[in-house]
């Protein structure tokens, strides 16, 4: 997927996720929307810094950055607990909806791994892979807050907690 890809994945991700999370549609909705938007938009960017060094798709790429990501929430909190949700979108939607696919397991294996799904990023599909792509990823969240809670991670439990009636 190309940068305007990315960035419309990370918008409208951050708008659905602000509706998911605080489903009310008032104040408090839009106040989500403005918590998550900057770190999801910087995580769905982030892993293209690899294009200015390394090897792309391979050198940022990969899940021991995602496993960065992901921990750092757990230790240090704060508003960047969203960050690592862009960086996994950003995966998802180079591994769905592009041809390429991603070194996932880069360093240790070069391999690239993708779908058939996937589209050129100059293709005149893109976008509308990418918005397809944003819907699946909405709904994969909404079953998780909705559905399976236990699995969230304690952050996003206790913000569930602080804003809506959702998590007992």
């Amino acid at each position: 997927m190309n940068k305007r890809g990315h960035v419309l994945n990370a918008v409208l991700l951050s708008i659905g996720l602000g509706y998911v999370l605080d489903p009310s549609g008032d104040v408090s909705t839009f106040a989500t929307i403005a918590e998550v938007f900057l770190p999801v938009v910087l995580g769905a960017l982030f892993p293209d810094v690899d294009t200015a060094f390394g090897r792309h798709r391979k050198t940022l790429h990969n899940l021991p950055v995602l496993l960065v990501f992901v921990a750092h929430p757990i230790y240090h909190g704060g508003n960047l607990q969203w960050v690592w949700l862009g960086v996994l979108t950003h995966y998802v939607l180079d591994m769905f909806g592009s041809r390429r696919g991603i070194a996932l397991f880069y360093p240790f294996w070069d391999e690239e791994f993708g779908f058939p799904s996937g589209v050129t990023t100059s293709s005149e599909y893109a976008e509308v892979v990418t918005v397809v792509i944003t819907a699946l990823e909405l709904a994969g969240v909404a079953v998780l807050v909705y559905v399976l809670p236990q699995y969230l991670p304690p952050g996003i439990t206790r913000l569930l907690a602080e804003n809506t009636a959702l998590i007992a």
